[in-house]
């Protein structure tokens, strides 16, 4: 008598992001469950992915590739190896027959970025602020240069200030304001912290909860600030994990030769390579989900009206929250609904802007190239700028360029989904961003060879509205055996690329334990692992 051929168990993952990818991955490798995503758009990597605008490439956002993660680091390293040593020169920019020789000296064995595509780059970092027209470094070391740029006068405020925090009993974080006075005293927040912030979320620190500081910022300090900037002048051999450094101060990390998405399309290419399937252009828009049932969806193909229904055993989840619940099918309770439905996010408009040099003039430092200043990225707090961040591509990867005798740079602006910034057209969005670009000193028209515009909606979730509700929701989901939340919007939470991969690790490791709990996926960015005072 034949014997009835095993059913195998199928998982359905929306969302093609860095958590939907590790998911289907981590599935493939360890247990027999077949691996199903639908991603709504037509890429790979969500706000993790690069962009190809003829040939020069764009990371939204800046993804810097570090962890304190033995785990993350040791999955990154399999798709993709890092670098090896390939010459112990420096780079000499000026060289016509040399222009993406990288810095390669670090005792790593590894492909040779030269020869190999498949390549994690070993990038120095240096960010910078630029404040009053004058460049600052982040975060901000207490030298003679920052003393001389401030003023005699705004330095003593900012010492007592942040002496009176010491003294002075610890004021209760109920916002991200009491938050970063804490550690960093008024005057200091109120000049490098108060305005930009504001900047980029849309609303002030004081209606922000001190939960994202504890997240995002964790244990920074003015006093680890300085420490490290110390530590740094002596210590500079890399090392991937970097556990004792806080993430704000790491100065070495590693990249993907071209650009982030690189990782997510191999991580891809691997997944179906092993019987995985996904599934671009296809739109989860309703979820039948009842306890002790297997879930449901509805998946509209955006090519067509095409509807699909699809049953599985598991059902994984890094859409944002507001849209699932709003897909559920029946309806969900309605404190839940509303709950979902007050949930804020911070979307996020790019402009590339490709030149053929720059016109910065450094303040104690040598522009490498046609101008072109050293940074991965500089933060705009000039007041009167719409514009918050400026990425310098070249400085990620230089094989983010397709002509290394241009500069490729990326002008952020943060907003809402449907205001005036979000609502412009693409030659608006374009005159405005090479007019601050103008403003600020960096180039002249006349440099500008061309642009593009990319809208990211839903990049950030955020910690107001009703996040004070999230636990209605999270009560909800939870008790649902086979729904797992995962990564960023999936959680509404601010994560960063390797802790959205970690909570798709822990919701795969509970599926093979047969742990009902969902306690461990949130605890990913919070438990001691992350946090330096508890180590």
């Amino acid at each position: 008598m034949k014997k009835t051929p095993k059913r195998q168990k199928t998982a359905i993952i929306i969302g093609a992001g860095p958590a939907g990818l590790t998911a289907a991955f981590e599935l493939l490798k360890r247990t027999d469950i077949k691996p199903v995503i639908y991603e709504a758009t037509a890429d790979i990597g969500g706000i993790s992915k690069t962009i190809n605008y003829k040939g020069n490439r764009i990371d939204i956002g800046g993804h810097r590739f570090f962890s304190k993660s033995d785990r993350v680091n040791n999955w990154w390293e399999n798709i993709l190896p890092r670098q090896g040593p390939s010459s112990n020169q420096k780079v000499n920019d000026n060289s016509k027959t040399n222009k993406r020789t990288l810095i390669t000296s670090y005792n790593i064995h590894g492909p040779d970025p030269e020869e190999n595509d498949r390549v994690m780059l070993v990038r120095e970092r240096l960010s910078r602020i630029l404040f009053q027209g004058k460049f600052f470094d982040y975060p901000l070391a207490l030298d003679r240069a920052t003393f001389k740029k401030l003023g005699i006068t705004r330095i003593s405020k900012i010492s007592l200030s942040y002496a009176r925090t010491k003294i002075l009993p610890i004021k209760p974080e109920v916002s991200l304001e009491d938050f970063l006075i804490n550690r960093f005293g008024r005057e200091l927040y109120r000049t490098f912290f108060a305005s930009y912030t504001q900047k980029v979320w849309g609303v002030p620190c004081a209606k922000i909860t001190a939960e994202w500081g504890a997240q995002r910022i964790k244990t920074l300090s003015l006093f680890k600030a300085l420490v490290s900037h110390i530590r740094l002048k002596f210590l500079r051999d890399y090392n991937p994990n970097q556990k004792k450094t806080e993430t704000s101060l790491i100065e070495q990390f590693t990249y993907p030769k071209f650009g982030p998405g690189q990782m997510w399309e191999e991580t891809a290419r691997l997944i179906q390579e092993k019987g995985g399937e996904i599934f671009t252009g296809h739109q989860v828009t309703g979820i039948d989900l009842q306890p002790e049932q297997k879930p449901k969806v509805t998946v509209k193909l955006s090519e067509s009206d095409r509807v699909l229904t699809q049953t599985a055993d598991y059902l994984f989840s890094t859409m944002p929250v507001k849209e699932l619940i709003e897909a559920w099918q029946p309806p969900v309770p309605d404190e839940v609904l509303q709950a979902a439905r007050g949930l804020a996010y911070r979307d996020f408009v790019m402009v590339g802007i490709l030149l053929t040099k720059m016109t910065v003039k450094e303040d104690g430092r040598i522009p490498t190239r046609n101008g072109m200043p050293p940074d991965n990225w500089l933060y705009i707090q000039e007041e009167d700028m719409q514009v918050s961040r400026l990425q310098i591509f070249n400085n990620w990867s230089p094989y983010m360029v397709k002509d290394c005798d241009t500069i490729w740079l990326g002008m952020e602006y943060f907003c809402n989904e449907g205001d005036d910034l979000w609502n412009k057209s693409d030659q608006d969005m374009t005159r405005l961003a090479i007019e601050e670009l103008h403003r600020i000193g960096f180039c002249q028209p006349q440099d500008i060879l061309d642009s593009t515009v990319l809208r990211m909606p839903k990049t950030y979730p955020a910690y107001f509205g009703t996040y004070h509700e999230f636990s209605k929701i999270k009560n909800f989901t939870d008790h649902l055996e086979n729904l797992f939340l995962i990564g960023r919007n999936g959680m509404h939470r601010y994560n960063n690329m390797d802790h959205s991969m970690l909570t798709a690790m822990v919701a795969v490791d509970n599926i093979i334990a047969d742990n009902k709990e969902k306690k461990n996926i949130w605890e990913v960015n919070t438990e001691s692992e992350y946090l330096e005072t508890k180590k």
